[in-house]
């Protein structure tokens, strides 16, 4: 009975089977599961005991077979379950569809990269109708709320980007509508973000259609000169010119593949708007110059018209609905987490952000004051009113920025959109899209965003309302999601933060949304239907 005892609580040595008289061979014996290494009754195994232990000699050994030396066939980092390091191997299972769609499909990016990408997502054309805001507050509250809202997009930006992985549960959250649905539900959260977040990179993609085609034209006449006697093209052909530029370029195929392109579309943004305003100051100040903030003829029409502005300055910080998408093109794991690596490159962005949006939007609005168009802001300005004190040079090298920074902006933009319709092929077939469908997929959305573009042309006069609408991804959401998904302590100082700005970014967005269709129905806008100008 000992003997039987003694055989049964030894691992079974797995042998290669025997096959005409040839010698069984054996194998290295398999170590025992991680789960049992702390396991009491393992440590009276025979086995197990070492070489000089005192041995009951009342009991009858059976032969023993050699020994050979023990491979573990086991990875040493393997430990208990329950250890960071379990955590960690999760983090780097990716489901199968995340390998084919082009946001998750390449996982080796960088700060660097994420640098980029932040960059270029989170600065563009809207930066430039900032002084508009400024015409409206003035100098006080225009900077303090200038100030205000860069903060405040910060510290959601930052919450976001540590909700980019649960160590929890193990999951990464690769997409801004992801986090929403696992926080608000499915329901509640296509409700919520699915079309602000849409709206944002589609809405966004028109309008890059939309300037950048009229700033090619623009750029056009600036070489050319007053003596150019070749036919221009309209503005609709200048539209379908940068459309097929932009489509060219969107058949990269995933998200790390446009890490040079990032970088082009941010050297571009700060060198159109660092020329902008160093020209606007270097000229001076217009003659007349007026700083005294415009005011309507009545106390509603002037509340309207300051929460239009807010609502300029909260257009001005876009991106947040790309932040958790370009952090997923990021490697994690428990030792080393994505957001370290993301979070220095979104300081080093938003630091150059803050460098061209601050002297953008005083040094504007000192040199112009009221005098500033409307439309088309500090670049309309710059054309109007030096467009013969500056160099053809220095007016033709901030076009061809600002045409460049589009392309490169659109692509960025485009590709939650371009990941969304290839995951609809995805879930269905269970196989990844054919390059002639992801190609379609590409060419499609770009056309019809040019057709949007020519049908409705003024859709980059709507800035207020766009940033009304888009202010809950921005500045609410993220704070609703922190207070689901970290649950911090009732009354505390993050619980009572993360609820004030929350409900203060929801109810901000309502009153904007109604000021700017308000400013817009009293005021007008140049509608032309199919007729870009």
């Amino acid at each position: 009975m000992g003997e039987a005892k003694e055989i049964w609580s030894a691992p079974i040595t797995p042998r290669t089977a025997s096959v005409m008289g040839t010698p069984v061979v054996a194998s290295p014996p398999v170590s025992c599961p991680p789960s049992q290494l702390h396991s009491p009754s393992l440590t009276r195994s025979p086995l197990l005991q070492p070489e000089d232990a005192p041995k009951n000699k009342a009991t009858p050994k059976t032969p023993r077979t050699p020994r050979t030396p023990r491979i573990s066939l086991t990875p040493r980092f393997i430990t208990p379950l329950g250890s960071p390091v379990r955590k960690a191997l999760r983090f780097t299972k990716l489901d199968p569809q995340d390998a084919w769609l082009p946001i998750t499909e390449s996982r080796n990016g960088n700060k660097y990269y994420a640098a980029f990408h932040t960059l270029c997502s989170g600065i563009g054309i809207q930066a430039l109708v900032l002084p508009v805001a400024f015409t409206i507050l003035g100098w006080t509250w225009g900077i303090i709320s200038l100030t205000i809202a860069f903060i405040w997009q910060l510290y959601t930006l930052w919450l976001l980007v540590h909700l980019h992985e649960s160590v929890e549960q193990g999951v990464r959250y690769s997409r801004y509508l992801q986090l929403c649905f696992a926080t608000f539900g499915e329901r509640v959260g296509k409700l919520l973000a699915l079309f602000p977040s849409m709206y944002l990179s589609a809405g966004t993609c028109t309008t890059l259609i939309i300037i950048g085609g009229s700033t090619a034209r623009t750029f056009y006449k600036v070489i050319c000169g007053d003596s150019c006697t070749a036919k221009p093209m309209t503005t609709v052909e200048w539209y379908l010119v940068f459309t097929c530029a932009a489509v060219v370029l969107s058949q990269l195929p995933n998200l790390n593949s446009i890490a040079g392109i990032s970088l082009i579309g941010a050297v571009t943004a700060v060198g159109y708007c660092t020329s902008i305003w160093v020209v606007s100051v270097a000229q001076g100040a217009l003659p007349g110059v007026n700083y005294n903030p415009i005011r309507a003829p009545t106390d509603a029409q002037t509340a309207f018209s300051v929460l239009n502005a807010l609502g300029i300055i909260a257009f001005a910080f876009r991106g947040h609905n790309l932040i958790l998408e370009i952090q997923a093109t990021m490697p994690s794991s428990e030792k080393h987490p994505s957001h370290v690596p993301m979070w220095k490159g979104v300081k080093v962005a938003y630091t150059i952000i803050a460098a061209c949006l601050f002297p953008l939007a005083i040094g504007g609005y000192w040199a112009y004051g009221q005098l500033i168009p409307a439309n088309g802001a500090m670049l309309t300005a710059l054309y109007q009113f030096h467009s013969r004190d500056v160099s053809r040079f220095v007016l033709g090298m901030t076009s061809i920025f600002v045409v460049v920074n589009g392309l490169c902006s659109f692509q960025i933009y485009g590709m939650p959109v371009f990941d969304d319709m290839e995951s609809v092929y995805t879930r269905k077939k269970k196989k990844p899209c054919p390059w002639w469908l992801r190609s379609f997929f590409r060419v499609f959305f770009g056309f019809t965003c040019f057709f949007i573009g020519v049908a409705i042309p003024f859709l980059s006069q709507l800035a207020g309302l766009i940033g009304g609408v888009a202010l809950p991804v921005t500045l609410a959401y993220p704070c609703f999601m922190w207070l689901k998904a970290k649950k911090p302590k009732k009354y505390s100082f993050s619980w009572c933060l993360n609820w004030f700005l929350g409900t203060l970014g929801m109810g901000l967005s309502g009153i904007l949304i109604a000021a700017s269709i308000y400013v817009i129905i009293d005021t007008g806008v140049n509608v032309s239907f199919f007729n870009p100008q």
